[in-house]
């Protein structure tokens, strides 16, 4: 299992109006961390043949983030199984080491082409 992992500083435009993060604000990260983790390493024929599709998420918010808080962001793969992988995301106040937000989602690869799931190849498997 691998992790991939980012900071980011908490900016004005992901403040609600609560003075705390935006709850879609977190959805968006845990989306943005994904695709930045499967960018990183698919190879450019992966990226022309293959396509992720979410099939379903769910995301628990365990407190709150500042404007000016930093987060460490960080997501792995913990299954790969047919067509499907489950991954996980969490978000991390990097001050304080409280967890801020966690997440699981699975996602199922679909074949560009076809526009149809098709199983997980090997070497897909092997960025994960």
């Amino acid at each position: 299992m691998y992790i991939f992992e980012k900071t980011i500083t908490v900016k004005q435009d992901d403040i609600d109006d609560l003075n705390h993060v935006n709850n879609v604000r977190y959805v968006q990260w845990v989306q943005d961390i994904a695709k930045e983790h499967w960018l990183a390493f698919a190879t450019k024929e992966i990226l022309e043949a293959y396509s992720w599709f979410l099939v379903n998420h769910y995301i628990e918010y365990k407190s709150q983030a500042l404007l000016g808080d930093t987060l460490h962001l960080k997501t792995y793969v913990s299954e790969v199984e047919g067509v499907s992988t489950i991954r996980h995301v969490e978000i991390i106040n990097a001050k304080t080491n409280k967890l801020i937000v966690k997440s699981k989602a699975k996602w199922c690869l679909i074949d560009n082409k076809t526009q149809r799931p098709t199983r997980i190849i090997t070497e897909i498997r092997k960025l994960f």
